[in-house]
């Protein structure tokens, strides 16, 4: 017997073309998260602010884009997929320029922060989109295609960003983003077809306002959703404590050039490129949890390396941290292509819009909280000497092996019994 198409699936080539869109809309929001990250001695010198300052930036974000996670969990399924996507991802595309503009650090951690309030959904949308239109069994290959958006931040956004601003100053990358942004945008307005199966499946369009915030406060209540939940919390803030601080840290102890650090992130964002798609694939044959357990126990030495390199004199040779950098972008890459795909299994198919913007609201407070608590406990000494950075790593490790005990405890929402029809 032959098994009915999923509902909502597109022609092959409609559905490469659809995942390869949302992997691009990714990669912007991607790069403009990540671009901060090597900027920060260039914006700590520009701003003459200390590691710990330059962390509330990376917060601000984080925060405001959890926030706003967390109110789009109350409409997100209430609307046409496409035409949200297009409103967001505009706001988003004014947040880069606000940046580019910003005359000083106050205005820049206010851009940071609207850049968050919009940002922060647009992951959502794309992974309920993923949703709608792929089968439970291919997901893990589909958020593979999309979670390439963060290889290609890491090869050619991130290093074009940094070598832009060694060049032509540190506002740069944010004016790149704005073409690019409104380039993407139009794409997706001409490509995108109207999503709009989950509103005539559910009725959510027709739902009164009033019936927003129970909605919010009820996929609290539900214990698969807490458990996935405190999952996405967990790695992201462990991931955190250690991604916001390897520049500065590879700048300040290593000696490392501020321009070269775009090699480092290029030799990574390769080899994370390379492997997604196989990841996401070998997700799908072998488990998510299975695959994610892996690369968690994977990640560790890298983590633990990465926070513990010794300050060697004259200093370490570009080459060994270029060749080091990917084995920590694979490691932390492969974590999150299995996560995400089993995120997209948790909850029915009537709340999957909401539950994923409520996740992206976690994954984001996890990446505030990693980040401000990573930058608590780091000193700068006069020479430009960072220290404390080995203790993020053993928290991070130490966070990293509870991640992979609990995915074992996060499974979908038990599908609701069918009513009888009266006999």
């Amino acid at each position: 017997m032959t098994s009915l198409p999923y509902p909502g699936e597109l022609a092959p080539a409609r559905e490469r073309l659809v995942l390869w869109l949302l992997a691009l809309t990714q990669f912007t929001v991607i790069m403009d998260f990540m671009v901060m990250m090597p900027l920060s001695p260039q914006l700590m010198a520009a701003f003459s602010i200390s590691p710990a300052q330059f962390s509330s930036a990376v917060s601000a974000y984080a925060w405001c884009a959890g926030l706003s996670g967390l109110l789009a969990a109350t409409y997100i399924d209430r609307f046409d997929r496409k035409r949200m996507l297009l409103a967001v991802f505009l706001l988003f595309n004014l947040s880069n320029l606000a940046c580019a503009l910003a005359p000083n650090f106050h205005v820049l951690v206010l851009s940071r922060a609207f850049a968050g309030l919009t940002g922060g959904v647009l992951g959502a949308i794309g992974m309920a989109i993923i949703g709608d239109l792929i089968a439970p069994q291919r997901r893990g290959y589909a958020t593979g295609i999309v979670m390439t958006s963060f290889s290609m931040a890491a090869i050619l956004g991130v290093p074009l960003g940094v070598g832009l601003a060694a060049r032509f100053g540190w506002q740069s990358p944010f004016y790149l983003l704005v073409v690019v942004s409104m380039a993407i945008w139009c794409l997706a307005a001409f490509v995108l077809p109207p999503l709009t199966a989950h509103l005539d499946r559910n009725g959510n369009g027709n739902a009164p306002p009033a019936r927003a915030l129970p909605e919010l406060l009820a996929l609290f209540r539900v214990p698969e959703h807490l458990r996935a939940f405190l999952l996405t919390f967990v790695t992201m803030l462990n991931a955190m404590l250690v991604i916001p601080f390897i520049s500065p840290v590879l700048v300040g102890n290593l000696g490392v050039q501020p321009g070269d650090i775009m090699w480092i992130y290029l030799a990574g964002g390769i080899a994370a490129f390379f492997s997604s798609r196989f990841v996401g694939s070998w997700s799908d044959r072998a488990g998510r949890h299975k695959v994610f357990r892996i690369f968690v126990l994977l990640s560790v030495a890298p983590i633990l390396a990465i926070t513990h390199l010794p300050d060697v004199s004259p200093h370490w040779p570009l080459l060994a941290l270029v060749c080091l950098f990917p084995f920590f972008m694979v490691a932390m890459n492969g974590r999150n292509v299995p996560l995400q795909a089993l995120m997209t299994t948790v909850p029915d198919a009537r709340r999957r819009g909401a539950f994923l913007s409520a996740n992206a609201a976690v994954q984001q407070i996890g990446t505030g909280l990693g980040a401000l608590l990573g930058g608590l406990w780091l000193h700068t000494d006069a020479a430009g000497h960072i220290s404390g950075y080995g203790l993020n790593g053993w928290l991070a490790a130490g966070l990293s092996l509870f991640t992979w005990w609990w995915v074992g405890q996060v499974r979908a929402v038990p599908a609701a019994p069918a009513l009888r029809s009266p006999a």
